[in-house]
């Protein structure tokens, strides 16, 4: 809780980041895969719409799906928190993602691990709760 009495708009951030992090382990693709392949995706841009604070006692689930990717460099993330209690949509957001090599620091093609775990995952259109 922050000194408005609410969950921080950080602690959504950081919520976002999990979420993505679960969802690219479930995938096969954990930090020691990623290594391995001297590859990471990384956030290149980020934006958050809150749309409804969250307060001690909210049970709050956040999920993650990719909704764009072009299967070489780029892909993008949509979140979404909602309060489980009354189903609140609290926050929509997205992220944008590249691909770069781990040594270098520089943009490179996904590497074919990247196309088999995240090209399947990949949904079609927009899916958000209201």
């Amino acid at each position: 809780m922050d000194g408005l009495n609410h969950t921080n708009n950080t602690v959504y951030v950081k919520w976002c980041e999990q979420v993505a992090w679960a969802h690219s382990v479930a995938l096969g693709l954990d930090l020691a895969r990623y290594r391995a392949l001297d590859r990471a995706m990384v956030i290149t841009h980020s934006e958050y719409d809150y749309l409804c604070a969250s307060h001690a006692g909210d049970t709050i689930a956040v999920g993650t799906w990719i909704v764009n990717w072009d299967g070489r460099l780029t892909m993008t993330r949509r979140f979404q928190a909602i309060r489980l209690e009354d189903g609140t949509t609290l926050l929509r957001a997205g992220m944008a993602f590249a691909c770069v090599e781990l040594s270098t620091g520089r943009p490179r093609r996904m590497p074919p691990e990247f196309i088999a775990g995240y090209g399947p995952a990949v949904l079609h259109g927009e899916r958000i709760a209201p």
